[in-house]
């Protein structure tokens, strides 16, 4: 499954930072070069539940394979449309395989994870993605000098990669929990209640991913990638010690600070975009972002049943990605009008939005659980 995660970020993080390139080349504006990243997200939002719940139904590993061979013909494809408008179509179906691939890999992951450990191993697993994405965009924009054609043939080519790996899975634990009631919903909505905090803070990422690229480049900055290789490199340095952290301390202890660094994060990107600036902004983004998942997750799934984890993963990536879609897009246009600065600084501020916003979810949704125990006692 590392293998696995490793090859699909590595394929994905070629793609995404050079499509903004690609798609202003082919006369596109600095917005629509920020819809290729947010349409891939949306698609992946909105059709997650419904990923995650045919994870849960046919098997995550069958899932993996049909999204992993999708793909494939998708970075084909991109590789010979002439027009920046029909790739911006394709992106959107291109987003439901993805959201195959993300939710029936972490419903796999989790099921084979012991409890008092989810932490621990959901971060070590994350390294792998991680690790990805610290060589990717590098070695995206190397080949990219070759043409977006040559990108896109090696992205295909590691998708085929994908497939085989995901073809070799071992078969998943059947679980013999019970079927509940509530086993048969879309959506696991208290998860999702909680997950609308990774909204607020992933808008920013969004607009990381899509435009630091373009804010290094604004700036003289060489390498263009050096903002995404620097977060992963500190993601990768603090995440190995902060899932065990999770699991001894407890996940909400660790989560809540995280938000605050990312916000932080952030708010360094409105003060410049030269080499210090984004730096420093990446190790504070970084030691924040790449914590809160893990703890996140740990903290969700102590109350989701086995049979209901790819829907649980389904609306923690409905959330998810919906705030990675609309900060790539909505920064993309604030960026053409306002400049930078004043987009990372209205990503700042929405991420300061997520520490109140999950205290007071949270409460409200504990509440809620303890007063229904009551009334049935």
């Amino acid at each position: 499954m590392c293998g696995f995660s490793f090859t699909v970020f590595l394929s994905a993080f070629q793609l995404l930072p050079t499509a903004p390139f690609h798609i202003l080349a082919l006369g596109g504006t600095t917005s629509a070069a920020g819809l290729f990243l947010g349409f891939l997200t949306y698609a992946s939002a909105l059709s997650a539940p419904v990923t995650g719940s045919m994870s849960d139904r046919l098997g995550s590993r069958r899932v993996l394979i049909v999204a992993s061979i999708a793909i494939t013909v998708f970075s084909i494809a991109y590789a010979i449309i002439p027009s920046y408008k029909v790739m911006l179509a394709l992106v959107l179906v291109h987003g439901v395989f993805w959201s195959g691939l993300l939710t029936g890999s972490a419903a796999y992951m989790t099921n084979m994870l012991p409890e008092s450990r989810r932490a621990e191993g959901i971060g070590y697993w994350g390294l792998s993605t991680i690790a990805a994405i610290a060589v990717a965009p590098s070695i995206g924009f190397w080949v990219f000098h070759f043409g977006w054609r040559a990108l896109c043939l090696e992205a295909a080519a590691l998708n085929v990669v994908m497939a085989v790996i995901a073809w070799n899975l071992p078969p998943e634990f059947k679980t013999h929990e019970p079927h509940e009631h509530h086993g048969r919903r879309l959506i696991e909505w208290r998860v999702l209640i909680l997950a609308f905090t990774l909204f607020l803070y992933s808008f920013g990422y969004g607009g990381i991913t899509s435009f630091t690229a373009l804010y290094a480049d604004a700036n003289g900055v060489h390498p263009k990638g050096l903002y995404l290789t620097s977060l992963a490199i500190v993601i990768l340095v603090t995440r190995p010690m902060s899932g065990r952290l999770g699991d001894t301390f407890g996940y909400r202890r660790v989560f809540l600070p995280c938000l605050v660094l990312i916000a932080a994060g952030l708010a360094l990107l409105v003060f410049g975009g030269t080499r210090p600036w984004l730096l420093a902004s990446a190790v504070v983004f970084g030691a924040g972002f790449g914590t809160a998942y893990p703890a996140f997750v740990g903290y969700v799934m102590r109350n989701v049943p086995a049979a209901r984890r790819g829907a649980a993963f389904g609306a923690i990536l409905a959330c998810f990605d919906t705030g990675i879609g609309t900060g790539s897009t909505s920064m993309g246009w604030i960026i053409e009008h306002y400049a930078f600065p004043r987009a990372f600084g209205t990503a700042a501020l929405l991420s300061a939005l997520a520490l109140p916003y999950f205290l007071l979810a949270d409460r409200a949704l504990r509440a809620r659980v303890a007063a229904s125990q009551a009334s049935q006692v």
